[in-house]
């Protein structure tokens, strides 16, 4: 049989994303998740704040689209290659959050690329720096 002799892939979970319909970066992040493998369940919505609280994504890290894989919750533009480390280490925390709309992550690429942080959050609400992006890395 053809591939027979290739070793499986791991299936990677699907990403729930509730977004508004008019938000173009969540689109963009919606694209960038599935350019990095993952499978993608889009759901427009009119407001993602009930979701963020169904999650127990702090308030303080709201950002404009809110998504749920494997036990986590995501808030913001957290970059594809982050979700893929958070589900291999299984780390102890609610999940990942980029907040705010930081320039130069997944979804807000343009002329300019901020330095930003990838938080982990815990259901107390406290949080800290999972991943550090200087600005220049993509």
């Amino acid at each position: 049989m053809l591939g027979a002799h290739l070793p499986a892939r791991a299936a990677v979970p699907a990403i729930e994303v509730y977004k508004t319909p008019s938000c173009g970066c969540c689109r963009l992040w919606v694209a960038h998740l599935r350019a990095n493998g993952f499978s993608v369940n889009a759901h427009d919505v009119d407001d993602t704040t009930a979701y963020r609280q169904k999650l127990g994504i702090p308030a303080a890290l709201g950002s404009c689209h809110t998504g749920a894989v494997g036990g986590y919750a995501l808030e913001g533009h957290v970059p594809a290659r982050e979700i893929k480390r958070l589900l291999a280490e299984r780390a102890k925390v609610g999940g990942l959050a980029v907040p705010a709309m930081a320039l130069g992550s997944p979804g807000m690429e343009g002329p300019r690329s901020d330095p930003y942080d990838v938080l982990a959050f815990h259901a107390d609400g406290r949080y800290t720096v999972y991943q550090h992006y200087n600005g220049t890395a993509k």
